[in-house]
Parts: structure tokens; sequence; C-alpha cells
């Protein structure tokens, strides 16, 4: 469906014009339950793309619904994140795209303040603000290059070049892309943002955060479905295969073998634990992990 403005939205671009230069970009999946919000949040914006990873609740019906404005791309099955997060990419005709969790409230006015920012420092290829709770304390969602060294200190107090950032709300100059692409497709889910960063700084394209911008995020809040213990299996199996694969892309298969194993027995061995404080929701997790770990690939 076309987009048309009207007086509200003409309003809205010329209180934040960067609007006009930006393609929001949300991945979906099973996320019905964000889109009513979502649409308040992007009311007016001209450019938006939702990428929906074969969801099965009403996720696509309720985004043609509240978001008319937006173009729906149905996958037939789950993806993976950044997978669909290039195809939406791949969609976009504006200079810069904004990822966007579902579970991020994002206003108009974030995404002007970060686009300036962009425009303050056009070497970077990635702008991101500083994620909060729902209780408004900041959440650590940039740092270091973790295999480097750990990040320690207080946040940032002004614009600073960070090695990684999380994925939940990203500005990416797309003149700027790594040469290899944005998202690395063989990381399902976990780690491909870290990965993307850590090319980007080998490519001496910076990562930057603008802390000005406080941006709510309900942490792991954008996914429902009718299995939750299967979801907790999901993130747990994920999570651990994706930081083998990020090992052995990024420091060899022999230390991703040993990582591998040392990780195995502390979880086989947590597991045990659990038999005396059991709860189907960490069991789950645990036990998705053991499997993400013993079917991870040490060699990339």
């Amino acid at each position: 469906m076309p987009y048309t403005t009207d007086i509200q939205d003409s309003a809205l671009l010329e209180r934040c014009p960067a609007l006009a230069q930006i393609t929001a970009v949300i991945v979906t999946f099973n996320s019905a339950h964000c889109v009513a919000d979502l649409a308040q949040q992007l009311r007016g914006w001209p450019h938006v793309v939702i990428v929906d990873n074969g969801s099965a609740d009403d996720t696509l019906t309720q985004a043609r619904q509240h978001l008319p404005q937006a173009q729906v791309i149905a996958l037939s099955e789950n993806m993976g994140f950044g997978t669909a997060n290039n195809r939406g990419f791949q969609t976009a005709q504006t200079p810069y795209c904004l990822m966007i969790n579902p579970d991020c409230a994002l206003q108009p006015e974030h995404a002007q303040a970060l686009w300036e920012t962009a425009q303050q420092w056009p070497e970077a290829a990635i702008v991101v603000p500083q994620l909060t709770g729902s209780d408004g304390k900041a959440q650590i969602n940039y740092g270091w290059i973790r295999t480097w060294w750990a990040a320690k200190g207080p946040g940032a107090q002004a614009v600073t070049c960070v090695g990684n950032a999380c994925g939940a709300a990203m500005l990416l100059n797309m003149s700027n892309a790594p040469h290899h692409g944005w998202f690395d497709e063989r990381f399902f889910l976990y780690y491909e943002d870290e990965d993307m960063c850590l090319r980007l700084l080998q490519e001496r394209k910076p990562v930057v955060v603008q802390p000005a911008v406080l941006v709510p995020h309900s942490n792991r809040g954008s996914v429902r479905g009718p299995r939750p213990i299967k979801v907790e299996y999901g993130r747990g199996y994920h999570h651990a295969r994706s930081k083998v694969l990020f090992t052995a892309k990024h420091a060899g298969a022999a230390t991703a073998a040993k990582h591998r194993r040392t990780a195995l027995a502390g979880a086989i061995a947590l597991l045990a634990l659990r038999v005396f404080a059991p709860s189907p929701k960490h069991v789950s997790r645990l036990w998705g992990r053991i499997c993400g770990l013993w079917d991870a690939p040490t060699q990339y």
C-alpha cells in the first residue's frame, strides 16, 4: 500500500526531518503483542520495513492493520535475526536504516538525535543510543571487544567510539557497510551484532554511542508464543552455539574447541545441580545450552 501523508505526518516530518532519510527496519517473530505500541511510535514515519520471521501468531495481521505505510516482508520460516535484518536493508532506499527491536520504545526524536550525531561523525558506520530498562536504569548495551579485555568503569558521558553494541537499536549509515555485508548470516541468533561491530572495527569504520539518547528497552520482551519453554530452549541453544561460532571465526578452531569443552562440562554440572532447585524455565534454557554446545561447529 503506498504511503500518503496527512497533516499530522507533515507536522512530524517538520519536527523530525531526519525521518525522510531513515528506513525503520523491524524484525518480528511472534511479536503481535508489540505491534500496537510500535504503531504508535512509528505513526507518520514515511519509511518502514517489517520483516516477519515466520510468526505463528497474528503478527502479520496486526502489522498490516496498524502500520499501513509499512512494507511487510513475510518470510516463510524463521531465518534468524541477522538474515531477516539483511532482507530489510536490501529493501531500503534511504541513506540510513534504523534497526528497532519490537521491545524498544524508540521515538521520532530519538531517531532525529541519532541522525544528527551521524552527521557530526560521517565516518561512523553505526550510531547507537543508551538503552534503559523499565526502571529507567541504564542497560549495558555497549562495550569493548570482550575477547580483548573486559570493559570497566562508568558509562559514556559523551559521544564515544565503542568496540561492540547491542543490535536492539542501531542507526546504520548504509554507505559505510562492512566489506562482506552487515550481518553474517551464519549467526542465527546472538553474537551477530558483536561480529559485525568487530569487522567494522577492523575496517576502521567506527561504532559510536550517543549516551544522551535514552531509549527504553524491555529486554527479551519481543518474543512470545504458545510454548514459552520452547522459547527458553531456543535462547539457550542459539546463545551457546553462536558463541562457539564467534570464537571459531575470530580466535581459531583450537580456541573454539577448548571453549566448547569447558562450557559443555560446566553446563552439564549445572544441570545436575538443578535437580535440587528445579525450574522448568531454567532447565529448558540450560538443556538448550547443552544441545547448542554439542551441535556447535568449532571450525568457521
